[in-house]
């Protein structure tokens, strides 16, 4: 991505690691954006934040835990002694832990879904007041998966998550467009690692079973329509043009950069 699409606005992004979030953040960065780059691991928010100001862009880290009120609240006011404020919200932040209902402990829930969803409302409360109070419109955009549009076995709490996430937009969407602010959501699907891997690379975070992780996604590349899996700057490209003018009649939307793979007849696989 090369045109400035969003020059001179504020990103702020959570769950900033190598894999999507950072490269969200990266790609926002590459459209002119400042970035504010946010994860609960300091090694994450600060390596992300280093390598778009080595590569000349403009960024922050900030260490926050997305379920903390009070962490959201200095987070969302870090920004805006920083930049100014914030016109871009990307609730990205999530952890994985593919357990079912039979074996996932409440303390395993609790902790997942509340990352997934009570982060995205934390933030989005925050940042829509910031943006209403200084009359800024804005947009904000969480990252479901389609893990949240069809039922995943042993992925009770992802699964759950995301696909609350997905009636949180439309919620929130109706209750903010008032004030100018545009509320969507983008789901990714199983995401090829090879651009993670380089990632974590460059940040100085290695990934030691790169060659198995890439094994992994092959079934997954083998059953998209495409015959091939997206990567983080898919997702970056797609979250650009929701943020952008060129989105401007968009709302309460899910946009989908994820092969096919949920538009497919379930009977039918690319090999038939």
């Amino acid at each position: 991505m090369s045109e400035q699409k969003l020059h001179n606005t504020v990103a702020l992004v959570t769950g900033t690691s190598p894999n999507i979030g950072g490269g969200i953040a990266e790609g926002l960065a590459e459209v002119g954006a400042k970035v504010v780059c946010v994860d609960i691991h300091p090694e994450n928010a600060n390596q992300c934040a280093a390598e778009i100001v080595k590569r000349g862009g403009q960024a922050i880290g900030v260490v926050c835990d997305v379920t903390n009120e009070e962490q959201v609240k200095a987070t969302v006011a870090r920004a805006h002694s920083v930049y100014g404020g914030v016109d871009i919200l990307v609730n990205s932040a999530v952890i994985f832990n593919q357990k079912g209902v039979l074996d996932m402990s409440l303390a395993e829930w609790t902790r997942q879904t509340s990352i997934i969803l009570t982060g995205a409302f934390l933030f989005t409360k925050y940042v829509a007041r910031q943006m209403i109070d200084q009359k800024r419109p804005g947009n904000i955009i969480n990252i479901i998966s389609t893990a949240g549009h069809q039922g995943q076995p042993r992925n009770v709490g992802y699964c759950t998550g995301k696909s609350g996430l997905l009636n949180f937009t439309r919620s929130v969407a109706m209750e903010l467009i008032e004030y100018g602010i545009r509320v969507n959501s983008l789901t990714p699907t199983a995401t090829d690692p090879g651009e993670s891997i380089e990632r974590a690379e460059r940040w100085g975070q290695p990934i030691a079973n790169a060659q198995q992780l890439r094994n992994m996604f092959e079934p997954f590349r083998k059953g998209a329509p495409m015959r091939k899996l997206p990567s983080p700057q898919h997702y970056a490209k797609a979250i650009a043009f929701l943020a952008s003018a060129d989105a401007e009649m968009i709302t309460g939307m899910d946009l989908r950069v994820d092969a096919g793979t949920i538009a497919r007849y379930w009977a039918w696989t690319p090999e038939n």
